[in-house]
């Protein structure tokens, strides 16, 4: 059976709706980073990078969300999740994924990781304020050019919404107003209305 370490609030909600939108068995386990269990020895040995998700298979650990999606999407081909029978749009898919994980995360985490970048602390600040507009412009060529719509590759849900539905939750704690951004606003209204994702928040909020 798969296994998911988690944490709320983090992007391995992407990979959590995933697996609850793929029907398959699995069991999620939160890691704490409050307490800093995600440096613990024990998660170590599971995620040397010390992050979540971390996804356990019969075949070993995936780390990283956007290996973990195709994984699913891949070991789960009923669920339709990805388009396996077209390489270019299967590339697509990868790369929006790809987009959100190397450009959106990393600009969002320039709020609160100055010091994964910089060991000054008067770098921090200036990080920080600039998360506002790196993540508004981001936001903004995905509304323009990348979120199809009604979902990310347009009529056929992907594993690429539950990821894009994960950061855009990011968005207003990050000063961009959603009302600027409509058709990710109704991609918001329209995942928080799927039965998956809903009971992926109360599994994680409980």
């Amino acid at each position: 059976m798969l296994k998911l370490y988690y944490s709320p609030g983090s992007c391995a909600l992407a990979s959590h709706i995933t697996l609850e939108e793929a029907g398959t068995a699995y069991t999620a386990e939160r890691v704490d980073f409050k307490n800093s269990q995600q440096t613990s020895p024990e998660y170590l040995a599971i995620n040397p990078k010390g992050r979540v998700p971390a996804l356990v298979t019969d075949f070993g650990i995936l780390t990283e969300t956007p290996a973990i999606l195709a994984f699913i999407a891949q070991s789960m081909p009923r669920s339709k999740l990805a388009p396996l029978d077209d390489p270019f749009a299967f590339a697509q898919v990868q790369a929006f994924n790809s987009y959100l994980c190397s450009t959106v995360h990393v600009a969002h985490a320039h709020k609160m990781r100055g010091s994964r970048w910089a060991s000054d602390e008067s770098s921090f600040a200036d990080m920080k304020r600039k998360v506002t507009q790196t993540m508004g412009t981001s936001f903004a060529l995905i509304e323009r050019d990348m979120l199809r719509g009604p979902w990310v590759m347009g009529e056929t849900y992907t594993i690429c919404d539950p990821y894009l539905y994960t950061l855009s939750g990011w968005l207003e704690g990050d000063g961009v107003d959603l009302a600027t951004l409509p058709k990710v606003a109704d991609h918001r209204k329209r995942m928080s209305e799927r039965a998956a994702v809903r009971k992926v928040l109360t599994d994680e909020q409980s």
